[in-house]
């Protein structure tokens, strides 16, 4: 199927949510002629998007889910802190950039805001962020190599830190999983931080992206090189005693969605 067939999908999909509520896997499938596979990674996409909700089966539209309204509110925790990120993000790239872009949801969320662009690069180690753009035609997609962790479906480890040699990239947006005290960005695992403290040096303009949550948590391993960083988007302010950290650390602070900029 073509890529701009793959596009229209997702639109049909989602009016498809929108209009009954919700929807099963194998009613999708049969209906655009694609494996249950297929729509299982669409359905992944636009939840990261934040635009449905998966459950066991399908997906459902997310005001038919018991969902505590405090968690869907403006700019709160969740799918719409990472969606205004995510359009943060997107709104530094320009067309023609090379993106270097990490896993998991954050990263996610600039997806979709890319499919907007022109004639863009990206390089990534996470598959399900390569799957969802190589659909797009005007976007090539480069993935590293490497050992793949289930838990993130993507590839961690000396392969993958070694494939960034061959790219050069002008934008690279990482996550953070935590910080410390003093401001220093925190992984999980050795093999995450080490990957993201070489992501760092593989671009021109390396941004760090975290949500609010992020700011309450102190993950084990730290991330070497982030004074590289060009700054840090989050969706909320962070507490003033990390804010007082990263302006000592010289880490300008974008908050998605107004015009905060702390330096």
């Amino acid at each position: 199927m073509s890529r701009p067939l793959a596009v229209r999908r997702l639109s049909e999909i989602l009016r498809r949510v929108h209009a009954a509520g919700s929807v099963s896997v194998v009613e999708l499938a049969t209906a655009f002629d694609v494996s249950r596979e297929t729509i299982r990674r669409d359905l992944k996409l636009l939840a990261n998007r934040g635009e449905l909700e998966v459950v066991h089966g399908g997906a459902m539209r997310r005001d038919t889910l018991d969902i505590p309204q405090p968690q869907r509110t403006t700019r709160d925790s969740g799918a719409s802190g990472r969606q205004a990120i995510g359009q943060l993000a997107a709104s530094l790239i320009e067309d023609g950039a090379t993106v270097l872009l990490d896993s998991g949801a954050l990263a996610g969320a600039i997806v979709s805001g890319l499919l907007g662009k022109r004639d863009i690069t990206v390089c990534t180690h996470s598959l399900t962020h390569a799957l969802a753009l190589v659909r797009h035609p005007l976007i090539r997609v480069f993935v590293l190599g490497g050992q793949v962790d289930a838990t993130e479906e993507a590839a961690f480890g000396v392969d993958t830190v070694l494939a960034l040699d061959s790219y050069s990239c002008d934008l690279a947006f990482i996550s953070a999983r935590g910080f410390t005290s003093d401001g220093e960005p925190t992984d999980t695992t050795r093999h995450g931080a080490e990957l993201r403290a070489r992501m760092l040096l593989a671009a021109r303009r390396p941004y760090l992206l975290a949500d609010h949550a992020q700011f309450q948590r102190t993950t084990p391993i730290r991330i070497p090189n982030s004074d590289r960083a060009a700054g840090l988007l989050v969706d909320h302010a962070p507490p003033e005693t990390l804010a007082d950290a990263f302006r000592r650390n010289g880490l300008p602070v974008t908050v998605a969605g107004t015009s905060v900029r702390t330096d």
